[in-house]
């Protein structure tokens, strides 16, 4: 079963492409051979570019395009100079798409449509955010519609992260080609003990891990670090690539007091560091205003670091209700700041969470998940 995985980046940091290098890899382990076509882009914050990417990656052949955005008051959708005709001359038995509102999921339902081939869509749906204006809602609830009525028709499977995104995307797409497979995570590196040092930290730090998005909520964090008595503030450890967020959490961290105990990292490439960088966190909090799934996590719960994160996307499911993490509304910095505090003591509801949040993890496996995505293919080939 021969395999193309169409993303809009890849060998990148990011959620999407996590999942999908995870899954093609173990597809190729299995004997099912996977070429990846993905564009140049590195950075999508910073629309950065890079020429140096390796031709195969874990096994996967991968092919790079150039971009061109089609901007549309509001919106912009970037498609793949030459994915077409590289999709339509490949021998793919199955073209599996990831993103919404891209043009690469376009292009593959286009060829997918003519080569009577089958597409699988991994949405990996956004809504709105809440600070976008009524016009631009609007125009992106009409791509939500339009993809519904158009790629998503073509795809013989569709898939979701939760039931929640399973609701959403059922508003405007399929609902019977809806499969719900949650992302994973490798167990076997998370109960390795790290031989990397990690001295230059400080110790009981919290610990935020993403892109320094406008999304995230961390200007609500610093306000929340803010609230408490500095007797319990505690060093805050920002983990992730630059989205454009810095300057203002920065600059709302010395309107507030606590420059000082705020530090970025930017991205850490290296797994090991990376691992025991969330290993020392004496709490993990994740403040977003949405998170489709959010595999940061599944790493702490992995890890064994109390979680603090917002009541919002498919964070609930993630964390059982509350019963594997405490949540706390988006917006509240005074609940959150809450939160924090009661995390870092380590209160009886805290080590309860913890518990339960190390015995749900194993649920989370990416062989089960690459399991169940080989088990669609075959579905959908039939």
């Amino acid at each position: 079963m021969k395999i193309a995985q169409v993303t809009f980046r890849f060998d990148a940091p990011g959620g999407v492409e996590t999942c999908v290098r995870e899954v093609g890899r173990r597809c190729v382990a299995r004997g099912d051979p996977v070429r990846v076509y993905a564009s140049d882009l590195y950075d999508e914050g910073r629309w950065e570019r890079r020429t140096d990417w390796a031709p195969v990656v874990d096994g996967m052949p991968v092919e790079r395009f150039r971009l061109r955005r089609y901007p549309v008051p509001g919106v912009s959708m970037p498609s793949m100079i030459g994915l077409i005709d590289a999709l339509a001359s490949s021998d793919a038995d199955v073209i599996h798409a990831h993103s919404h509102r891209y043009g690469h999921v376009l292009q593959s339902a286009l060829v997918a449509w003519e080569r009577q081939v089958p597409l699988v869509v991994s949405t990996h749906y956004h809504p709105a955010d809440a600070s976008e204006n009524a016009l631009r809602r609007g125009l992106l609830r009409v791509q939500d519609v339009g993809f519904g009525a158009s790629a998503y028709r073509v795809a013989r499977a569709l898939v979701v992260e939760t039931r929640l995104e399973a609701r959403l995307v059922g508003e405007f797409a399929p609902a019977d080609r809806i499969h719900i497979i949650p992302p994973g995570i490798d167990l076997s590196l998370w109960g390795k003990t790290s031989a990397r040092s990690i001295d230059d930290l400080p110790s009981g730090y919290f610990l935020f891990v993403g892109r320094i998005a406008p999304n995230k909520g961390l200007p609500l964090l610093v306000d929340a670090l803010a609230r408490l008595p500095p007797s319990e503030r505690r060093p805050l450890l920002l983990m992730g690539s630059d989205w454009g967020e810095r300057a203002t959490v920065e600059a709302r961290a010395r309107e507030r007091g606590v420059a000082d105990i705020v530090r970025f990292l930017g991205h850490v490439n290296d797994a090991d560091h990376y691992r025991a960088i969330v290993r020392g966190a004496s709490v993990f909090v994740l403040p977003s205003e949405w998170e489709a799934f959010g595999l940061v996590l599944l790493e702490s719960m992995a890890a064994g670091v109390p979680i603090v994160a917002t009541a919002v996307g498919g964070v609930p499911e993630v964390l059982d209700g509350g019963r594997a993490g405490c949540l706390v509304p988006y917006g509240d910095a005074e609940r959150l700041a809450d939160g924090l505090r009661e995390a870092f003591v380590g209160s009886e509801d805290t080590r309860r969470r913890t518990v339960v949040a190390s015995e749900r993890v194993r649920a989370y496996d990416w062989n089960v998940v690459t399991d169940r995505h080989r088990a669609l293919y075959r579905s959908v080939l039939d």
